[in-house]
């Protein structure tokens, strides 16, 4: 199976330029609920048979998200959201759960705390262990998740499958492949990398610690596949970069 780690969706765009593509002074287009179709031609196109979604996290939406995993289980994996600082996050990873949602993700930019909090986030990934949960950090370039810093909370959880988004892109992927060296329980995972990128990961760790995603709708399936297909050229290595590493970390039968 090929399964793409990581893919964002947005129900709700409100006001935002970046999420409606509204030009400044234009009034937002109308609300259009997000048709599921949208992302599953683009995953048939590539050849994709299941696809990570979560909220781009300019709105925390694990309700669309929830709904999005129930109407076609065979093809979304639903990851959830929280602001570790609110007072209910550690209620709402339980929710999620119970929900049937097998990973958490985590913006610490955009939601405003310091991955390296360990008062914030140490229950989060108790909790998380707790739930079975993998653990994705959106780390694209970004002083408030780097590497070293996710490296600081995650070694006390070596129970929670802890990913690294973007393999810290541009200039942290260094430290991302250091890290993901030292500590087995750390992945990477491809979107907004270069081409370059995926393959100094793969000559470091080999194929089973690099996760395939495209990050849809930013960029497409294809797009991502190719990018991988150059990079590692073994085709039973580049098998479990495109689905196998994942879906032994979610207990998916592929």
């Amino acid at each position: 199976m090929i399964i793409d780690a990581y893919n964002t969706t947005q129900d709700v765009r409100g006001r935002s330029d970046y999420l409606t593509g509204s030009r400044p002074g234009e009034e937002p287009p109308p609300y259009v609920p997000f048709d599921p179709q949208r992302i599953l031609t683009s995953m048939d196109a590539a050849g994709v048979d299941m696809a990570m979604v979560c909220s781009l996290s300019q709105r925390i939406e694990n309700d669309f998200i929830i709904a999005m995993q129930d109407s076609r289980p065979d093809r979304f994996i639903g990851f959830g959201q929280v602001m570790p600082q609110a007072d209910g996050a550690l209620d709402e990873i339980r929710r999620l759960a119970e929900a049937g949602i097998r990973g958490l993700k985590l913006h610490p930019s955009l939601h405003g705390y310091h991955v390296a909090d360990h008062g914030l986030l140490d229950p989060v990934f108790r909790a998380c262990a707790t739930h079975g949960m993998v653990v994705l950090i959106n780390a694209l370039d970004d002083a408030f998740c780097a590497p070293f810093a996710i490296e600081e909370v995650a070694k006390d959880h070596p129970d929670v499958p802890t990913i690294i988004a973007h393999m810290g892109a541009v200039w942290n992927v260094p430290e991302a492949i250091i890290v993901a060296e030292r500590r087995p329980h750390i992945y990477l995972e491809t979107s907004a990398t270069l081409m370059a990128d995926v393959k100094r990961a793969y000559a470091r760790l080999g194929a089973e610690r690099i996760l395939m995603g495209t990050e849809w709708p930013g960029s497409d399936f294809d797009i991502e596949r190719l990018k991988i297909a150059k990079a590692i050229p073994d085709v039973a290595d580049r098998a479990r970069v495109e689905g196998g590493n994942i879906a032994a970390l979610l207990g998916i039968d592929a």
